[in-house]
């Protein structure tokens, strides 16, 4: 939480800034000046942000790599591992940009903005159905390489160090 508002603190008008020194600091002005639970605000949606982010990196990644495989135009090779882990990496940013979106916007949220966690997801709902994905090309931008040399370096790793797939019965 601390990360996300420092990250946006440039963005806010000078009077409303936070400017906190560094992290360390910053956790402990959050906790001196709104309390203790403030320190957890958007954890429950960020857990689910990762449940979603493991989903789409992971089961995609499988996913598409077989239907490659099995369309017959592609062998267990660089090009299939490439696009099979961009795939998954495009999946993965979609699922889960809507809900940081809105842990963004409850972590910077100022005490008392927000009454629950719907009413981010009402608020956000008004600017429209793009709204939940605000930020997008740059979360991909970073998320979409991160998946892809995850996955190359596992096939790799994988097709160099003798594991063999069990055969079927």
């Amino acid at each position: 939480m601390v990360n996300v508002r420092m990250q946006n603190d440039i963005k806010l008008p000078p009077e409303q800034r936070r400017n906190y020194k560094n992290a360390i600091d910053g956790l402990f002005r959050v906790y001196r000046e709104e309390g203790f639970r403030r320190l957890f605000s958007g954890a429950t949606t960020a857990t689910t942000r990762a449940v979603f982010m493991t989903i789409g990196q992971l089961s995609f990644y499988d996913l598409v790599k077989d239907l490659l495989l099995n369309s017959g135009y592609f062998g267990d090779n660089l090009t299939t591992h490439f696009l099979s882990s961009l795939s998954a990496g495009a999946i993965a940013t979609t699922l889960t940009q809507p809900l940081d979106v809105l842990k963004t916007r409850a972590m910077n949220a100022k005490p008392g903005e927000f009454a629950s966690q719907w009413d981010i997801v009402r608020y956000t709902a008004r600017l429209g159905p793009m709204g939940f994905f605000k930020g997008y090309v740059p979360a991909f931008v970073r998320l979409g390489p991160h998946t892809i040399l995850t996955f190359v370096f596992l096939e790799q790793l994988r097709m160099n160090f003798g594991y063999l797939k069990p055969e079927k019965k």
